[in-house]
């Protein structure tokens, strides 16, 4: 008889129903004195002196600020790595998240290679479901491209509701596409109305830097940054724009981490284009100095990918440029692993497992450094941390705002709670906290989440399990306007023009050496293979060593059996006769 008490059948007092009496509604585009009155996890009235059943709970909110629950759009629960998992799993982290007052989050797929994307999505499912504490939704990544991935993609958009995939320019030989794959895969996105996310590495150039650092005997966590210098990260996010810009596809740059990164994407939508870019919670509340610290196990707890800048300056103009706009979403990247698991790589820092903490901290850092700096207002707040989210990714206006018919997550909001970030008080299961000692100011004082309260007086009251997977359909309005408007402008059209019947010149093609430098992925001995099988296919075609000097001190030269031509008179050389240089 849980839904009545006593012969009267008056309704039970539960978080089912509740009543917010003078709250401050802040939402991205408004703040405004009301209360608001929520029943089986959607709000249903908003205003002043309003009609609701008896034994409603109610949170005296004294005129402090009420807004939608944050939407940490990129974490990584649970993520399998060389058969290890990582520490926070989707109850330990999405009860982590409630804590820091975020109500849904995104996480990403990654399939194994040979496993198929319908596959993954449906583990990542049943891993999600059992577990999570909050609302759900799931990216899909693309690590392998062949004939029948855009079938499954395709499926996963019109019967699983997924809006947004990711592709990677980095880990080579491992997950890192071609650019003319990237090419193919935005244009399946574009015609399936989702979101392309990236992740902006080149990962070539990684890969030699990181063979060129371990040859130096540089194995600790400091090989890693300098192994993936910024211009790496900015270079691969011009590359992403330049792809997406062709093929008329909405980008979404994941995990922006660098100064240089953050300009690329700014200039980008200066110029017009459709693309967004996340900075995480590490990259806007810490930075990369730390990958130097004497402690392996505290360097190690940084590794992430792109790194976290060297550069001390980074976080406050990543934060200058989020609040004005040119960065538009917040997520966490929130993978951690056991100081035990990152010990793997203890002999070489290419081996140890990445990520970082930051879907608890992620609302109170940025209120901290932009909202307490004077960067950003409430509002703004708000359009970071969840209502761009929600636009971005078709979850608008269920989820990112407080309005009638909205879902029932919210957050009461304490601009005056201060609190020091510390591993001996976080909500999660790994021994060490990148934002160990930094105090914020601003917090949650109350979490609500599908109409009931999570945390009140600092005391989480989550259930495992509880979370539902949010399904989200394409065309995305926020995103797909835009780049509807662009394909009717971008029409291609040939010029009209009568036949050419004029003389016609007759070529020869001949046989085309292959480059030295092959196109597929070999070594350098079966390059000399190849190059020495070419050379007896085309014994008539001289090969020169450029290596081998044509110049020696000895005296002797190499081409002396070579005769000599007589000295001719240049008439007209090739830059005209005001390049004859006179000698008398």
């Amino acid at each position: 008889m849980s839904g009545y008490q006593g012969k009267k059948n008056i309704p039970k007092i539960t978080s089912d129903r509740l009543l917010i009496k003078g709250a401050k509604i802040v939402n991205d585009d408004q703040s405004f004195l009301a209360d608001i009155y929520m029943e089986d996890g959607v709000i249903k009235q908003i205003g002043d002196n309003l009609i609701v059943p008896g034994g409603v709970k109610i949170i005296e909110a004294q005129g402090r600020m009420v807004m939608p629950g944050g939407i940490d759009v990129h974490t990584r629960f649970q993520m399998p790595d060389r058969g290890m998992v990582a520490a926070d799993d989707f109850y330990q982290g999405t009860r982590a998240a409630l804590a820091g007052g975020t109500t849904m989050i995104i996480d990403h797929v990654v399939p194994e290679p040979g496993v198929s994307l319908v596959a993954a999505f449906r583990q990542w499912r049943e891993w999600a479901d059992s577990k999570s504490c909050c609302d759900y939704s799931l990216h899909v990544d693309i690590t392998e491209w062949n004939s029948g991935t855009q079938e499954e993609m395709e499926t996963l958009v019109k019967d699983h509701g997924v809006n947004s995939f990711l592709v990677y320019l980095a880990y080579k030989d491992v997950f890192q596409l071609s650019d003319s794959q990237i090419y193919e895969v935005f244009s399946v996105i574009r015609d399936l109305g989702a979101v392309a996310q990236v992740h902006a590495e080149n990962g070539d150039i990684v890969a030699e830097e990181q063979k060129r650092i371990l040859e130096l005997g540089i194995t600790g966590p400091e090989g890693h940054v300098l192994s993936r210098p910024e211009e790496v990260e900015a270079e691969a996010v011009n590359r992403s724009v330049t792809i997406a810009n062709q093929t008329n596809c909405p980008l979404y740059i994941t995990k922006v981490m660098s100064k240089s990164a953050a300009d690329v994407i700014a200039l980008a939508r200066k110029k017009g284009a459709v693309v967004y870019g996340e900075p995480i919670s590490a990259s806007l509340g810490t930075d990369g100095t730390h990958y130097w610290s004497k402690n392996w196990a505290k360097a190690a707890a940084f590794v992430t990918s792109p790194p976290l800048s060297p550069d001390p300056t980074t976080p406050d103009y990543l934060n200058s440029l989020l609040s004005c706009g040119d960065l538009q979403v917040t997520g966490s990247a929130h993978c951690t692993f056991h100081t035990s698991q990152r010990a793997v790589g203890k002999d070489n820092f290419t081996m140890i497992p990445e990520g970082t903490n930051g879907t608890e901290e992620r609302m109170p850092l940025v209120w901290d450094k932009c909202v307490v700096t004077g960067k950003m207002d409430e509002n703004q707040f708000v359009a970071v941390t969840s209502t761009n989210a929600a636009k971005i990714f078709n979850l608008y206006p269920r989820k990112g705002r407080i309005a009638v018919g909205s879902d029932a997550d919210l957050v009461l909001w304490d601009p005056d709670l201060t609190k020091i970030l510390s591993a001996k008080s976080h909500n999660l299961a790994v021994e060490y906290n990148i934002f160990e000692g930094t105090e914020v100011r601003g917090g949650p004082l109350v979490v609500i989440s599908q109409g009931k309260i999570v945390l009140e007086e600092g005391s989480l009251h989550t259930t495992e399990g509880c979370g539902r997977y949010i399904s989200r359909k394409p065309f995305s309005d926020h995103v797909y306007k835009r780049i509807k408007a662009r394909s009717r402008l971008t029409e291609l059209r040939g010029v009209p023009r009568g036949q050419y019947d004029g003389p016609v010149c007759e070529v020869t093609v001949s046989p085309k050496m292959m480059s030295t430098v092959s196109l597929v992925k070999t070594s350098p001995a079966k390059q000399q293979q190849q190059q020495q099988q070419q050379q007896q296919q085309f014994p008539h075609q001289p090969v020169r060593n450029l290596h081998q000097s044509g110049f020696s001190l000895s005296g002797a030269q190499i081409d002396d059996n070579v005769p000599r031509r007589t000295t001719q008179r240049i008439v007209a050389p090739p830059g005209g006769k005001a390049n004859i240089t006179s000698l008398g």
